[in-house]
């Protein structure tokens, strides 16, 4: 038996599709009331990766949003600031020579999005963001070689990875929507979490399916897990297809049930979105904002 043989036996993946679809529709019917509110839609502003990944992006308009977040208090001094800014590696100084607010920069890393390239570019790709000022790295693992079975190898690979975010937070992308299965989904999760990341974030945005409500539960489920074998503490952050106050508050209530109020907060939960703020602020001001 090898080393993640007996990963995957320690935190059950054998998963049953049916029965977590199941779980997921209950927890949701259950809890999703008493989270649907002012305050929540508040909290999951709070941790929005405010997210531009057009291969059309300019740096004028990487400036505008970066200017926006700088000015949101003005604008909205009653509401917190977004978490984070998430551009490609090449923006990431365009938004460090303009943000002024106490906000993080996430850049995409590791062949974004597809993964499909040599290691050594993806390890100089996340060390030259991190040295132009990104404080957050999200990297996608090599999705092919997961779906080989060579866990080994994707393993070592975001170790490599890990180590050339230096202090920066590293997320881990599993892309959970081409991942056919919620044992499939849990594995991806563990061998994120052996390989140090900081992390487990569920999508890229880039394929059909993204952060599912089963994802989102799969994954929080593991983390759970690997917290209560290891008191290390995870985060977790649900990206693509979160466009609705109310898609908001599915994702938020299952975190919430899942894994408790300590993850409620930009430190272990965060949304990957772009027009998900706007959508909160309409949300919370009860009028339409189209301030992002």
């Amino acid at each position: 038996m090898n080393k993640f043989d007996e990963l995957f036996k320690l935190y059950s993946t054998n998963l049953n599709d049916e029965q977590v679809k199941s779980q997921v529709a209950n927890l949701i019917k259950q809890h999703f009331d008493e989270n649907n509110n002012i305050e929540t839609y508040k909290k999951c502003l709070s941790i929005i990766d405010l997210t531009s990944l057009n291969g059309t992006d300019t740096q004028g308009e990487i400036t505008t949003m970066t200017k926006k977040v700088n000015d949101f208090d003005e604008h909205f001094p009653h509401l917190p600031n977004v978490a984070a800014i998430c551009v490609y590696p090449a923006l990431v100084p365009v938004v460090k020579g303009h943000l002024t607010e106490n906000v993080g920069i996430a850049a995409v890393t590791g062949g974004f999005p597809a993964s499909q390239t040599f290691l050594e570019i993806k390890i100089a790709e996340t060390a030259m963001s991190v040295l132009e000022g990104a404080s957050e790295i999200d990297a996608v693992i090599s999705l092919g070689e997961f779906l080989d079975g060579n866990y080994k190898d994707v393993y070592e690979e975001l170790c490599e990875i890990k180590a050339a975010c230096r202090d920066s937070h590293f997320k881990v992308i599993i892309e959970s929507g081409a991942l056919k299965s919620a044992s499939l989904i849990k594995k991806a999760a563990l061998v994120a979490m052996a390989a140090q990341g900081d992390f487990v974030k569920t999508s890229t945005g880039k394929i059909d399916v993204s952060a599912t409500v089963e994802a989102t539960f799969v994954i929080c489920s593991a983390i759970r897990e690997w917290y209560e074998k290891t008191g290390e503490r995870i985060g977790y952050k649900a990206a693509g297809g979160i466009v609705t106050a109310e898609d908001a508050v599915k994702h938020f209530t299952i975190v919430k049930q899942i894994l408790g109020n300590d993850w409620l907060n930009k430190s272990y939960f965060r949304f990957g979105a772009s027009r998900l703020a706007n959508n909160l602020l309409t949300a919370i001001e009860g009028k339409e904002v189209k301030y992002f």
